[in-house]
């Protein structure tokens, strides 16, 4: 069973997502923001990240920085609702440090299942 690190400081969003998550079989680590995400990434226990970019303490940006410096063939995908900026500026830098998939909020349920589906297809591994 593959293991999702799914990073995002609300609530609400954690929740829905972890849900959809482990309906599809994925197994999700939950982590609040970037520092308890970088305390909880392992790359050999975690095959994807899914990080929202505006965060308290650790921002997404940062997160994913120190999980590629960790781990260069990591496989992430951005997510974001913006904040003081749009959210495709945000999505934006993230693409620029190499993630996946980016999408913005609210994400549409079968999108979001059919890039994780694709990025942790046997192919890639």
């Amino acid at each position: 069973m593959a293991r999702i690190l799914l990073v995002d400081d609300d609530p609400q969003v954690l929740g829905v997502l972890k849900k959809t998550f482990e309906r599809e079989g994925y197994e999700v680590v939950e982590a609040r923001d970037g520092c308890q995400a970088l305390r909880l990434y392992d790359p050999e226990a975690i095959d994807l990240v899914v990080t929202d970019i505006v965060m308290p303490e650790k921002e997404g940006i940062a997160t994913i920085r120190e999980i590629r410096q960790r781990n260069p063939q990591a496989r992430i995908i951005a997510i974001s609702g913006g904040g003081r900026i749009a959210p495709a500026d945000y999505l934006h830098w993230a693409q620029r440090f190499g993630v996946e998939h980016t999408f913005t909020k609210p994400i549409k349920r079968q999108e979001i299942l059919q890039a994780i589906a694709e990025l942790l297809s046997p192919q890639l591994g």
